[in-house]
């Protein structure tokens, strides 16, 4: 999410020279989400009212789309005489469950900013949202959406939501620090290897990671997984492999053996933080979504000069390169008030005008592959996916049934803070898939 874009709490740490806890982490985290969540969430998401005629709400999370919403919705009065108006609700942890409930009542919102994946497919098995397959495929033959995306959107066949943006998953450095310590961006796994213990003797912190905010403590597993074995990475996070398979332990490993090396930050520096350092040149690399350029441009970087993106290279060279991307998710409601011109704002909203309206104003990648690139560091790494075809992966936090998503985040929390740990931790993690998946599969049946 652009500045604040957690998927879930936004809670975060302040700086502290000893490190979080596990306890620390979840304590934190819960106290944050439950002590406004009753009130603002219920409040916000249950009492949608009509709005006048020609405009249609899109309830969202994140403060940081309000004005690219606004863009696109002036944008899409000029091509289809209608116009979407942003309407935001704080992030809280209660958020889909709040959402979900109020779908099954006459005072739902018309239009929801929600995530793809697996917690899409859960808001759709209520009955609450429209099909949008006619939407996905009129945009599809106008060349106006990327369709390796529609798997993300799609349950049981139909597409139920239209791609909002598209944030790839990168890793940020200075390339101004890189020059002055002889490096160059990494092209290579070795690259980065070598990349990290340079910085490391020159007294830059390489990494970034965190389990601020809790949510973040999937990135390196993800990032990690998927330039190892990205095939072993879709089947795990679709059920059919297994959390103490080698594939995993060994990702677990790597991650280890960073931190044997000394090349992460404290676990407890937000990304916010971390955005800062390495504009200063305090720390080499960051991982996280082109939404985070924003942070990293108001911190001070100057992209193409002290601030640039590359796309961590393949360890395993057999495979198809990889990388992560994240894309909101534009739902309809059946029960709206505003339900019939909410789906003819939907209609309108891969229009190129109005994504480029929407990704330009959000400084984010674009899920129109037709609208140019919104900055020369999203042009960059929108290149290198095309000319390396390279092959995109659903962000951790999508993929699974939610609420294994939710235990494991907390998980991979531990391990970050006690890595010697990874083989118990994957252990609690199957045990937990196993059950989750269960249960999913059985609803499936229903």
């Amino acid at each position: 999410m652009p500045g604040r874009h957690p998927p879930m709490n936004t809670t975060q740490f302040a700086p502290s020279t000893t490190g979080p806890t596990r306890r620390t982490v979840l304590r934190t985290v819960t106290a944050g989400a439950f002590a406004t969540a009753t009130g603002t969430l219920v409040t916000a998401c249950g009492s949608a009212a009509a709005e006048p005629p020609g405009k249609v709400a899109v309830h969202g999370d994140n403060p940081a789309w309000a004005e690219p919403l606004k863009a696109a919705g002036k944008a899409m009065h000029s091509v289809d005489g209608i116009e979407i108006v942003p309407e935001v609700i704080p992030s809280l942890e209660s958020f889909e469950q709040v959402v979900k409930s109020s779908l099954r009542t006459d005072k739902a919102p018309d239009m929801l900013k929600y995530w793809s994946g697996y917690r899409l497919q859960d808001l759709a098995r209520t009955g609450g949202i429209v099909d949008m397959t006619g939407h996905w495929e009129s945009a599809a033959g106008k060349g106006w959406v990327d369709t390796s995306l529609r798997s993300a959107f799609t349950y049981k066949g139909r597409v139920y939501a239209l791609p909002m943006n598209l944030a790839y998953w990168v890793f940020y450095y200075n390339p101004e620090v890189f020059r002055a310590n002889g490096l160059r961006k990494p092209e290579t796994w070795d690259d980065f290897l070598t990349a990290a213990a340079r910085l490391k003797s020159a007294g830059i912190t390489p990494l970034h990671g965190t389990a601020a905010g809790r949510w973040p403590s999937f990135i390196w597993f993800q990032e990690i997984l998927s330039r190892q074995d990205p095939q072993f990475y879709e089947d795990l996070m679709n059920g059919r492999a297994r959390y103490t398979d080698p594939p995993a332990q060994q990702a677990m490993r790597t991650i280890a053996s960073f931190f044997d090396k000394d090349w992460f930050t404290s676990m407890d520096m937000d990304h916010t933080m971390a955005a800062a350092a390495v504009v200063h040149g305090k720390v080499g690399m960051l991982p996280c979504g082109t939404w985070l350029g924003s942070t990293l441009v108001g911190a001070g970087g100057k992209p193409g000069k002290s601030l640039d993106a590359f796309v961590l290279p393949m360890q395993n060279t057999r495979a198809q390169p990889s990388m992560i991307f994240e894309s909101s998710a534009l739902v309809c409601t059946v029960k709206g008030p505003d339900r019939d011109e909410a789906h003819r704002a939907a209609g309108a909203w891969m229009h190129p005008k109005v994504m480029k309206a929407f990704s330009h104003t959000l400084q984010d990648g674009c899920p129109n592959p037709g609208v140019a690139p919104a900055n020369v560091m999203i042009a960059g790494i929108t290149a290198t996916v095309r000319e390396k075809k390279v092959r995109m992966l659903n962000r951790f936090w999508e993929l699974g049934p939610p609420e294994l998503v939710e235990a494991t985040v907390d998980d991979l929390a531990a391990f970050l803070l006690d890595p010697s740990s990874y083989r118990s931790v994957l252990r609690t993690m199957q045990g937990r898939a196993d059950d989750a998946w269960r249960v999913w599969r059985e609803a499936e049946k229903s």
